[in-house]
């Protein structure tokens, strides 16, 4: 059905944003993520950021940032 959430049971997954970030740490590109949790955030995220830096953030808590080429 459009426009209906897409649920687990009667609950709503939590909703994650993906960041693409460029050479000089400005987002490039993102994607929206729903997912169960944070893990299965990540598991999602790494097969969309296959290449370059990314940040992944749940509501403002930042779950995960990739390594830097420079790090």
């Amino acid at each position: 059905m459009v426009g209906v959430p897409r649920s687990v049971g009667a609950l709503r997954l939590p909703t994650y944003r993906l960041y693409r970030l460029d050479g000089a740490g400005r987002i490039s590109g993102a994607d929206w993520i729903e997912a169960a949790d944070d893990d299965d955030a990540r598991a999602k995220c790494r097969t969309l950021a296959t290449a370059g830096q990314f940040e992944l953030w749940e509501r403002y808590r930042l779950v995960e940032r990739s390594a830097s080429d420079s790090e």
